[in-house]
């Protein structure tokens, strides 16, 4: 069955430093009109830094859009053009003054595709050393470590309702949870 629906025309309602919103008409698969208004944003990073006693390194920040401090793992924004890789080691020696080793890739999360084109990508580390954090000039950020079935206990009773950081959370969970079979 087809599914693909294409663009007829769009209309840039917004261009921003992070994100641009367009308002396209469409036809669907079976040649109806229709509008989809779509926020084009260049992605992000998360890590899940994990610690030689079993800990993840999180952030609490205060997020303006829910005007409240959200405790999510260390993440960030790709610049346009940047690689996933460079900008997630970056930002977890920018937030946490970690630097990871034993990198994997856990592949990608759609935060909301119903609207939206960010794709974050999913990475775990071990921490090999921490040194100093710096924070962006609108950052201000609180540091902690919390053992990861600590973590994994506050996604399931809805204690970190950041998207990224429960994917990622269970994810390395599931991950350790295979190591030790």
């Amino acid at each position: 069955m087809e599914m693909k629906e294409h663009q007829v025309s769009r209309q840039t309602v917004y261009e921003g430093k992070i994100i641009c919103v367009h308002r396209d008409n469409i036809l669907t698969a079976d040649g109806n009109p229709a509008l989809r208004e779509i926020v084009e944003h260049h992605g992000g990073v998360c890590c899940a830094a994990l610690n030689d006693r079993g800990e993840l390194a999180f952030v609490s920040q205060y997020r303006y859009a829910y005007d409240k401090v959200v405790m999510e793992l260390p993440a960030g924004k790709l610049e346009r053009g940047e690689e996933p890789f460079a900008a997630i080691q970056r930002e977890l020696q920018e937030e946490t003054g970690a630097v990871g080793t034993d990198w994997q890739d856990l592949g990608e999360l759609y935060p909301t595709p119903g609207y939206c084109t960010e794709i974050i990508h999913l990475y775990s580390c071990r921490v090999k050393s921490i040194g100093e954090t710096h924070f962006d000039e609108d950052e201000n950020l609180e540091i902690r470590f919390i053992p990861l079935e600590e973590a994994v206990r506050m996604v399931m009773a809805g204690e970190l309702p950041d998207s990224k950081t429960q994917a990622l959370v269970m994810r390395v969970w599931f991950a350790e949870q295979q190591k030790r079979k």
